[in-house]
């Protein structure tokens, strides 16, 4: 038997099916992939990193959302949706929806098991595309673990693991500082 491949959308198809759609789903290379939910421990490490990271940027030029802002890299090719994401200056957008962001400076991403890879691997690649993009976070849900990626040139980005429960980490492109203590709040390693 033969397995018949599944055509490929275009990007146009993708969003408006994903206007109408119930459950989210990235679109990578004309596939879209439906997204599955998080876990506790995820909601509750997007949670912390979103009520700080909010509360330090209320006064400051810059927009963050939490999860149902998709990003569009390559505007033709790759669409997702960052755990949060943040925007300074002028929030640009891929049309008059105003539900694809083009130009963030910030983003994150709390590992789940089964993105582990893929959020280090081909997103962190696609990611570095954008222009506008400052600053890659990679939080860890199953340890108090963070991968901090900070640009330095277009091609040059920088790592620094954080894994101390003291840390504070800066972020200069959004002038915000995360407490590792805060990032994990309530966050059970023991129990789940």
């Amino acid at each position: 038997m033969i397995a018949h491949a599944h055509p490929k959308a275009t990007a146009q198809e993708y969003l408006d099916q994903e206007r109408q759609a119930q459950i989210k789903s990235e679109y990578i290379d004309g596939e879209i992939i439906a997204m599955t939910g998080a876990s506790r421990r995820h909601n509750l490490i997007a949670g912390n990193l979103f009520a700080s990271l909010h509360s330090q940027l209320r006064s400051r030029p810059c927009e963050i959302y939490m999860g149902d802002m998709r990003v569009a890299v390559d505007q033709a090719e790759f669409y997702t949706y960052p755990d949060i994401v943040v925007a300074c200056e002028d929030p640009q957008f891929l049309d008059a929806e105003l539900d694809t962001l083009l130009n963030p400076t910030l983003i994150v991403e709390v590992l789940s098991p089964s993105t582990a890879s893929y959020d280090r691997g081909e997103k962190f690649s696609r990611y570095r595309q954008l222009p506008s993009l400052q600053e890659y976070l990679i939080v860890a849900q199953n340890t108090p673990a963070l991968e901090h990626y900070r640009k330095q040139s277009q091609r040059e980005w920088i790592l620094v693991d954080i894994v101390d429960w003291e840390t504070l980490v800066d972020l200069p492109s959004i002038q915000c500082q995360l407490a590792m203590r805060d990032i994990y709040e309530k966050v059970n390693f023991i129990s789940e």
